[in-house]
């Protein structure tokens, strides 16, 4: 097993059940691959080398005693707003954060999978944007080019795993999160059904518009790490039905009705696909009704869903805000934010929660002739470092929307979606999201990965240095 770039999660599962390498060698060389990078890719925020070694050891003696979890002894990286006992959750904030003393229940679940957490992966300032840099810890930079973001929010666990840092990662989606670094760095992200990873100790963050998913380099390395993080606190308030993500991966979706929708939902201000984005989905569009898939172009009716988000977003930055030790720190569109979240607390955050129920029924109603909406995941390619970093409040978000308009409205519905690769664009990585109703996890998954199987964009690697760099068209 080479020590430069991390194997996938399930081949390091196999190797350590069949005795071929021991977790304490895998966490070794991750930590490894972590230091030669942080000054140039700069994934990390928090580095649990000497716990993480620790944890190695202890698994290494499950496995010599014949222990099997399903992640036993695999390194993994999880975002910087989850909570990793003893370790500080500063959410990409500035200043000196206490250690929590608890895990949030998600990487609970990964610890008792047996999973050892190599570390934190930064993230933007409260995760609002689509690109990874501040004050508080630099830039991390796209492994595609480190000239260009991997996006944002979850950027460093995006980089992490795209880099070969570990094999896969956990990240959050409150807009996109998850689905927009995926597309921006070659990778498979799973936004899942609202609940299904619980966001513990936060029952339900942003307002319950963000929820916790997966990033890897193959849908079954990311429906295994869904597998193992999946599940609830006693007290979390969305519980979804249980399903299991790694059988779907093996599954035949049938013959699917697929609806290509390339117009942006509704947003205040412009927001264009650019052709070159567009080309690349409608050659995965092709590729779809090559499988023997009906595919057509539909939009469904998104009509003002814009209108919901705000105030739910706004107030949860609001309530991180209000928990944050350093607030004088905070980047000003942060605290602009937390100032209209504190005006939209009251009549607009309750009129927006109930409208959801009326969306589903609307746009549920459009999975009566469509199983599944393929849309571009954003609608540029990762934009270069600095370019959003220092605009103003309005300049950022009219940046943002330009970018990034298609991921966000599947986080008001709290309906799973998947970011699968969609090729490049002058190098630079692109994606497509397969978005689907309630609960549907299972059949994205077997969609994805049919059409893994035949494209194999996992066998496309970032250059590393000293290699040239350039990538193949898928």
């Amino acid at each position: 097993m080479t020590p430069d770039r991390a194997v996938g999660l399930a081949e390091s599962v196999r190797a350590l059940a069949d005795g071929e390498v021991t977790s304490r060698a895998l966490v070794v060389q991750a930590l490894a691959r972590i230091e030669a990078t942080q000054g140039s890719v700069n994934a990390f925020r928090v580095v649990r080398a000497e716990a993480a070694l620790a944890e190695a050891e202890a698994a290494d003696e499950e496995l010599a005693a014949g222990a099997r979890r399903p992640l036993l002894g695999v390194p993994v990286a999880v975002k910087d707003d989850m909570d990793v006992a003893g370790e500080p959750t500063a959410f990409g904030c500035s200043g000196e954060f206490p250690p929590v003393t608890e895990d949030g229940e998600a990487v609970r679940r990964l610890r008792a999978a047996g999973a050892v957490i190599v570390g934190k992966t930064n993230t933007c300032e409260l995760g609002q944007w689509p690109f990874t840099e501040g004050p508080a810890f630099g830039a991390t930079r796209n492994p595609w080019h480190p000239d260009h973001t991997p996006g944002g929010s979850s950027g460093g666990s995006a980089a992490a795993v795209a880099a070969g840092l570990v094999p896969a990662a956990l990240g959050s989606d409150g807009a996109g999160s998850v689905r927009i670094p995926a597309s921006w760095t070659h990778l498979i992200g799973i936004k899942p059904q609202r609940g299904r990873i619980s966001t513990w100790p936060r029952g339900e963050s942003f307002q319950g518009i963000t929820v916790n998913g997966t990033l890897a380099r193959t849908v079954a390395d990311a429906a295994l790490l869904l597998d193992a993080a999946a599940g609830n606190h006693d007290l979390d308030p969305h519980r979804p039905p249980a399903i299991n993500a790694s059988e779907a991966v093996g599954r035949d979706p049938g013959r699917l009705r697929i609806a290509l929708s390339l117009k942006p939902p509704f947003t205040a201000v412009p927001a264009r696909l650019q052709p070159e984005v567009r080309a690349r989905v409608v050659q995965l569009a092709k590729k779809l009704g090559g499988l023997g898939h009906l595919v057509e172009e539909a939009d469904p009716p998104y009509g003002q869903i814009g209108l919901t988000f705000v105030p739910r977003a706004t107030v949860g930055i609001a309530e991180w805000v209000s928990a944050t030790p350093f607030p004088a720190l905070l980047d000003p569109r942060t605290r602009d934010a937390a100032r209209l979240g504190r005006l939209l607390g009251g009549v607009p955050l309750r009129a927006a929660r109930r409208a959801e129920a009326l969306l589903h029924r609307r746009i549920g109603a459009f999975y009566e002739s469509y199983d599944v909406i393929l849309a571009p995941t954003t609608a540029a390619p990762p934009p270069r470092i600095g370019a959003m970093l220092e605009l103003g409040g309005f300049a950022t978000d009219r940046a943002m929307i330009a970018a990034c308009p298609y991921a966000w409205p599947w986080n008001v519905l709290g309906w799973p979606g998947i970011n699968v690769p969609a090729g490049f664009v002058d190098g630079l990585p692109v994606g497509a999201q397969l978005l689907g109703p309630a609960n549907s996890e299972p059949l994205l998954i077997s969609l994805a990965a049919q059409l893994e199987a035949e494209l194999r964009w996992h066998e496309l690697w970032p250059p590393q240095q000293g290699e040239e760099e350039t990538v193949a068209v898928v």
